[in-house]
């Protein structure tokens, strides 16, 4: 069985703990970009352009550094078990970016400050999900 991590017509709002009241982009910490600056680059670069499992993959297989020969099998393998989605990112746990996925699955992100991330929480057509909490209790 394969599982994913897609959502259908859904916004994942920012945490209740987030730490920022407006988008920010993740800051780069050395020379290699991390986990959440290239989450960050292909998304917002690529608005609608791919699912959640398709970003979250392509990130574990640049980082695993994966030759070609290999993607199919190492995806299957990766969703295999569950993985955690946009709600455990911190593109929405500390950064401020709400995730709207499409009637596809498409994700595209947006800022807690920005007039789509309130049309996105107004709109009742569309499921909303709170990004998880940092911290517990």
């Amino acid at each position: 069985m394969e599982h994913t991590t897609n959502y259908y017509n859904t916004f994942i709002e920012i945490a209740e703990d987030s730490p920022n009241e407006q988008a920010a982009v993740p800051p780069l910490k050395g020379e290699k970009k991390s986990v959440v600056n290239m989450q960050f680059d292909m998304v917002y670069e690529n608005p609608y352009k791919y699912t959640s499992d398709e970003v979250l993959f392509a990130v574990f297989a640049v980082r695993r550094e994966f030759e070609q020969s290999e993607i199919e099998e190492q995806r299957e393998h990766y969703f295999s078990k569950g993985q955690p989605c946009f709600r455990a990112s911190p593109l929405t746990k500390q950064y401020g970016w709400g995730v709207h996925a499409n009637a596809e699955g498409k994700i595209a992100i947006y800022g807690t400050e920005t007039e789509e991330y309130k049309k996105f929480l107004a709109d009742d057509s569309i499921k909303k999900v709170k990004a998880m909490r940092s911290k517990r209790g």
